[in-house]
């Protein structure tokens, strides 16, 4: 491969410029932005399938737990967050940029061809597909002329006049290709509005037990994850509190048990820092969130917490409340732990599961019927040590690293089956265990999306823009008129340019529009 002498380089390599310009046309592409929003589809995916951390800590901690091989590759991959990875976020630059460099100039090509005038006609029209003629004793000009008014009453664009050409040329149906600008554009629109909601915006999410007032601030939240540009000045000033809850059970079929639908009575306040300020009431339901000013608050899923008191071996409490326990089917079959710190001489840990209907099997092994409260059990492993609480854990799971479990005089685990009411004395006198009573909490996720609107507005153009490329048909009629043996030789002749658009129909209605009430031929001359 020989050097050209002016530039040194080798035949057909290409210049920097040459090579950035190449990467641009390349980038710009319609191909590159289909194949990058395919990649986008197939990005999302991993969120879909595996939980994650900013929509479900608890799901995504769980998860972890049952997968210790694959976590620490799902993390350095940043599968648990994939909506804040890297990768993610550049194919979604990519696309963007795409879309836009595409767009522009196609625009910008649109906008040269809306003013354009419509092509000249034909010479001869009776070589299209699609054509009429008649003869006529008016004189050309009348004919064109009368023409004109009536492709311009049927919302025809005309081509001004041509001196020397005795034809009429027209052209309407320019919204197909608006309809497919606006599709293209309603792509960016939905992209900007998605950016906008996740640097502005943030999701939170709080576990509460009936009775339990939430203020909106970062304390309150058991996970929040807020956008790279999140100002915590912009949270709204709300509190709520969840007065009551009511589910409603399936009570026939294979599911028989299982919760069909819930609810919890809401009392809430705008703004709470104004204690004179009105309180308004809501029937929070799935599907039918609380908004508050830009936030949202979503109910996803319930539970019970069993009220469980702990005390040490001198009779002091170490711990009492109610302790939500995670569900781990349908069924509401529940696991949780209690982590009593302030028991002495040794901390105590509880880690057990919850059945909202005990029954015993034909092979004598525990399972749960349903989740209503009909025959509720508790059964709890008790451990001793050190919680290991000056590390970062999980309320909901028990570290026990540093405790030993505690035994029966036999040798096995120790466990504990509690009915409601019941208390149990620890042995070697470490205290006892008092399962109080059962109080139900619900799953709150709370977030606030600054770019919905736009991301609607999107929607809306997507929908426009669809319904225009498809139902605007773009065609183009012309009318040529001649003096031919002493009469005027009228041709009509139409073209669809979207293909497969029937044109005869409106052939015929221009020539009876241009003859008046006589009868319209079709096809062949007719004198």
């Amino acid at each position: 491969m020989s050097d050209t002498p002016e530039t040194g380089r080798r035949s057909g390599e290409l210049s920097p410029l040459e090579l950035l310009r190449w990467t641009w046309r390349q980038l710009t592409s319609m191909r590159t932005a289909l194949i990058l929003l395919l990649l986008l589809a197939l990005a999302a995916v991993p969120g879909s399938v595996i939980p994650q951390q900013g929509v479900d800590s608890l799901k995504t901690t769980q998860w972890q737990e049952a997968h210790p091989d694959l976590t620490p590759i799902y993390e350095r991959l940043g599968l648990f967050n994939v909506y804040s990875s890297p990768w993610f976020a550049a194919i979604f630059v990519l696309l963007m940029v795409s879309l836009v460099g595409c767009i522009i100039p196609r625009t910008l090509v649109y906008l040269r061809a809306i003013k354009a005038p419509p092509p000249r006609a034909p010479r001869n029209l009776g070589r299209l597909p699609d054509h009429a003629s008649y003869r006529t004793d008016d004189d050309v000009e009348e004919v064109l002329a009368r023409a004109r008014q009536v492709l311009k009453r049927r919302r025809y664009r005309v081509r001004p006049a041509d001196a020397g050409d005795a034809a009429v040329s027209s052209e309407r149906g320019y919204l197909r290709e608006v309809g497919n600008l606006v599709f293209h554009l309603s792509v960016v629109v939905v992209l900007v509005g998605f950016a906008v909601g996740g640097l502005f915006g943030y999701k939170g999410g709080v576990i509460l037990t009936v009775g339990t007032p939430f203020s909106n601030t970062l304390t309150q939240y058991d996970d929040f994850v807020p956008g790279r540009l999140f100002d915590p000045e912009s949270m709204e000033p709300f509190c709520f509190t969840v007065d009551d809850f009511s589910v409603e059970w399936l009570v026939d079929g294979p599911r028989r048990g299982m919760s069909r639908g819930f609810s919890a009575d809401t009392r809430y306040r705008e703004d709470c820092t104004d204690q004179s300020g009105k309180e308004r009431e809501h029937d929070l339901r799935v599907n039918h969130p609380l908004a508050i000013g830009g936030t949202d608050v979503f109910l996803i899923g319930h539970g019970y917490a069993p009220v469980i008191t702990v005390r040490d071996g001198e009779g002091n409490i170490a711990a009492t409340g109610p302790k939500p326990f995670l569900p781990q089917d349908q069924s509401l079959f529940s696991f949780g732990v209690v982590k009593a710190s302030g028991a002495e001489p040794e901390q105590i840990g509880l880690e057990g599961v919850f059945f909202p209907t005990f029954f015993l099997n034909e092979d004598g092994d525990p399972v749960n019927l349903m989740g209503e409260l009909n025959n509720p059990l508790l059964s709890l492993s008790v451990f001793t040590g050190d919680l290991n609480l000056g590390e970062p854990q999980s309320v909901y799971v028990l570290d026990k690293s540093k405790m030993s479990q505690v035994e029966n005089p036999d040798g096995t685990p120790l466990r504990l089956d509690l009915q409601e009411g019941e208390t149990v004395e620890l042995p070697d006198g470490l205290g006892s265990v008092t399962f109080e009573g059962i109080e139900q909490w619900n799953r709150l996720q709370i977030s606030k999306t600054p770019g919905k609107l736009v991301t609607l507005a999107g929607v809306v153009l997507a929908l426009a823009g669809l319904l225009g490329s498809l139902f605007v048909r773009p065609r183009r009629v012309w009318v040529r008129a001649r003096v031919v043996d002493g009469e005027t030789l009228v041709e009509v002749a139409a073209l669809d340019r979207s293909g497969g658009g029937d044109v005869r129909p409106e052939i015929d209605e221009v020539v009876a529009a241009l003859r008046g009430a006589d009868v319209v031929p079709t096809g062949e001359e007719k004198s």
